[in-house]
């Protein structure tokens, strides 16, 4: 059976242009009404228990321990290698092909095993130990760099020749679906050189992806680009929430601290590299030639996926603010992942390494409102005559993405969270 099979079906119901199909069979973890957690695919509208059809011995002949699937992360599953990756996805798109009725005939193990996603609570998929966020569309760089340098010299010397990042915090990475209270801190008034203490009254979204470390390496060992791809599990979305005017006084001259770190929202759903493969494009053109050890080892080094961010102010309907696209980052995943390690990092099982924020040529791709309210300068219509500069209380956002071509489509869910007023 290919991979990539667009052609097949399911005996379970899948919705028209669900993000969800059986040739997409993502990983996460669900929580059930008892509190027991277990590793799931999603199909449809629907969470398969892994660990009820691993029990039930529907999983026979792959390599998997006793109990790997009643983990409250993923990260043990994952560290097992992309051999069992493989044959877990193999296995669980002939039980659930429409063709199979090993599963389908057997009424007691659907019930064991199948879930109506609304039945049960998505959780954090891994167990995050390090995060690091890159700043990897040229694009973004460029509006940022033009509002607050000089718009002929936007980039950094060294921006065309390394992908720039930052180490974040792992500790403050929330599930879509889990609010947060608005971040305080230091801020510093129009006309005053000092600082005040207050609610951030700048606090926006990034659109971001990620993707996750799926094998581990040792201290002093780099990871080339045509190598990388062996060492990553998987994609989901990604929102990094930045308080601007904490930001602007304290990120001179170490960068980002208590402005990224007080909260970061992920999809649930880790789709698969091998799920992704059919939309790989084309990667933007890089000049000047970069340093070797980041020579792109392919072509198609880019995944043509499209994003989408929505803002749902209270008792309100969701409005689209945005529609970007994964290919256009000027650094791809392999060429960021090479970088990482080109020093001797180590990295581990269940990492996460965020794109930075993904914005495209034109105004109504940018991926957040600092850019597209110009620094506050052009203000957001909302329905009911409401204005937007940045992110009010009770403002939720919501990141879609799907990658589609004229073979299939699959999607990841979203990455939602409101924002609460601060404590």
């Amino acid at each position: 059976m290919e991979t990539t099979d667009f052609k097949l079906t399911s005996w379970i119901k899948i919705p028209v242009n669900s993000d969800f199909p059986i040739y997409n069979l993502p990983l996460g973890i669900i929580k059930h009404k008892d509190g027991k957690q277990s590793a799931a695919t999603a199909i449809g509208d629907y969470a398969v228990d892994l660990s009820a059809l691993h029990r039930l011995g529907y999983l026979k002949g792959i390599a998997l321990p006793d109990a790997i699937f009643d983990k409250p992360y993923l990260n043990e599953f994952i560290a097992l290698g992309k051999p069992v990756w493989h044959s877990l996805r193999q296995r669980i798109k002939v039980l659930l092909g429409s063709d199979n009725g090993e599963l389908r005939d057997n009424k007691q193990a659907v019930k064991e095993c199948l879930y109506s996603i609304n039945d049960v609570e998505l959780c954090m998929p891994v167990k995050v130990g390090d995060y690091t966020d890159f700043y990897s569309s040229k694009e973004h760089a460029t509006n940022v760099g033009s509002m607050f340098r000089d718009p002929k010299n936007a980039l950094l010397p060294n921006w065309l020749h390394l992908p720039v990042a930052y180490h974040g915090r792992s500790s403050s990475i929330l599930v879509s679906g889990h609010n947060f209270h608005r971040p305080k801190g230091q801020v510093t008034l129009p006309g005053s050189d000092n600082p005040s203490f207050s609610p951030s009254k700048a606090l926006d979204f990034e659109l971001e992806m990620t993707f996750i470390i799926g094998k581990s390496t040792e201290l002093g060992q780099s990871i080339s680009t045509k190598e990388a791809g062996d060492y990553i599990f998987g994609m989901t979305l990604f929102n990094d929430w930045s308080a601007r005017d904490i930001q602007r006084w304290e990120y001179v001259p170490l960068g980002p601290f208590l402005a990224k770190n007080f909260a970061s929202t992920t999809s649930p759903w880790l789709v698969s590299m091998e799920a992704l493969e059919p939309f790989r494009t084309k990667a933007p053109d890089q000049q000047p030639e970069v340093l070797p050890y980041l020579k792109r080892s392919k072509a198609d080094s880019a995944i043509d996926i499209t994003l989408e961010v929505w803002l749902q102010a209270e008792k309100s309907e969701a409005v689209k603010l945005c529609t970007s696209n994964y290919k256009y980052l000027y650094w791809t995943m392999e060429q960021q992942l090479a970088h990482h390690t080109s020093n001797g990092c180590n990295i581990n099982v269940g990492d996460l390494m965020a794109s930075g924020t993904i914005s495209g040529p034109t105004p109504d791709s940018f991926g957040s409102m600092l850019e597209l309210t110009w620094n506050g300068s052009k203000p957001i219509s909302l329905p009911g005559g409401q204005e937007r500069k940045f992110l009010q209380d009770g403002d939720t956002v919501i990141i879609k993405g799907y990658a589609q071509n004229e073979k299939g489509r699959i999607g990841f869910g979203e990455a939602r969270a409101k924002v609460l007023s601060a404590i």
